[in-house]
């Protein structure tokens, strides 16, 4: 009998990696300083960290809506890089009997503490820009002074910013520009579709800029148009509120144990294919063995998979454990994140297993059986009748 997939069609959406591209950021991680990959990856960190503290302390003294909302921009990949330098190490840490699944989670509970920050410091930033852009369209001018003054501890002359938050911005530009081109060549050199996603971060971090470059250029330029750099900071903070809402989402579904996504099924089904004809041409019987479904989870970096392999009705334990070995060995060197592969193995005579039959249905009417239940005391929970 050829290998076949016959997966079965899976309910649902699985999420994308959109917004978790720095979780398989091996350059990011990596201790080889002396790699282009990681030196280019490890200076767009650096830069990061720098461009949020120059934006946010040049937006707040400039009095830029649209710069300080461009620094929160600049904190999320910021925030995400350094939460997977701060959990890479926790996540990757074997399992113990108290944690038998290992640690991912760590990594899913930082990602939703840290997106759930940039989510309400976009939301916030985008209040501060309306209120502005209320400020200024409907209330008169002193009126709109003292808003602006409430809303910026230190008093300014003017509503708008100053034309010194132009150079700044110009200046990000051109650093983010820089790193787009340099990374980018070191992605194309290595065929790194890591690197090449870090470089069109970096594209998009520059377009941010020259939006609010635009927005301080015009509010200063052209004729009471002070109200740019406030659209320039809303536009903005949308961005990061997306960015943070996608992040937080994705960090719930991680923590709910969403099943892995269709591209993650695909690879696994492709290495478990793999693993069976190597088996076979290796004189063992992998082509008698049938892949049924490919499942799994995904904890922080680390990816755990269930796996179900119909095999021959007369084959013993001894048959099903070479290959198990040979399934588990295989899909764990070759999917990257695969921490762990558990094989279920059913008659080949069924067509289709029951979906979720290893869970115990809830329903107490369901139980068969009326004794008491271990932990129990005559029926009873033990610490009830203390």
């Amino acid at each position: 009998m050829a290998v076949t997939r016959q997966t079965r069609p899976h309910s649902g959406h699985g999420h994308g990696h959109g917004h978790h591209h720095h979780h398989d950021n091996v350059y990011l991680t990596s201790q080889n300083k002396r790699d282009a990959g990681v030196r280019i990856t490890r200076i767009g960190l650096y830069s990061n960290l720098g461009m949020v503290v120059v934006k946010g302390a040049g937006g707040y003294l400039f009095n830029s809506q649209s710069m300080i909302a461009d620094a929160w921009h600049s904190l999320t990949d910021l925030a995400s890089d350094i939460l997977t330098l701060a959990t890479v190490s926790w996540s990757l840490r074997p399992p113990t009997d108290n944690f038998p699944m290992g640690f991912g989670k760590v990594e899913s509970l930082g990602s939703l503490g840290v997106s759930s920050m940039l989510l309400f410091g976009g939301l916030f930033m985008c209040m501060n820009s309306c209120e502005s852009l209320y400020a200024h369209f409907f209330l008169d001018p002193a009126t709109a002074a003292e808003v602006a003054s409430h809303g910026h501890s230190h008093s300014h002359v003017h509503l708008g910013p100053s034309l010194n938050a132009a150079w700044l911005a110009a200046g990000t530009v051109l650093m983010k520009e820089w790193l787009y081109h340099a990374t980018m060549k070191v992605a194309r050199e290595r065929k790194s579709s890591v690197l090449a996603s870090n470089a069109v971060h970096h594209r998009v971090d520059s377009l941010t800029g020259i939006v609010t470059l635009l927005a301080i250029l015009g509010a200063n330029f052209l004729h009471d148009a002070t109200w740019l750099d406030p659209v320039g900071g809303f536009f903005i903070s949308m961005l990061v509120i997306r960015a943070g809402w996608g992040n937080t989402v994705s960090a719930l579904y991680e923590l709910a144990d969403r099943s892995i996504d269709e591209e993650i099924k695909r690879s696994v089904a492709r290495q478990v294919q793999n693993a069976l004809t190597a088996v076979t041409n290796g004189g063992g019987q992998g082509n008698e063995v049938d892949v049924r479904d490919i499942s799994g989870t995904k904890s922080g970096q680390n990816y755990l998979i269930d796996v179900e392999l119909a095999v021959p009705n007369s084959w013993t334990v001894e048959h099903v454990r070479g290959i198990e070995d040979a399934v588990r060995t295989h899909v764990g060197g070759k999917v990257r994140g695969v921490r762990r592969v558990r094989v279920r193995f059913i008659p080949a005579v069924l067509e289709a297993a029951p979906k979720f039959d290893e869970f115990i249905p809830g329903n107490v009417s369901q139980r068969s059986s009326p004794e008491p239940e271990d932990g129990d005391v005559d029926g009873h929970d033990h610490h009830k009748s203390r």
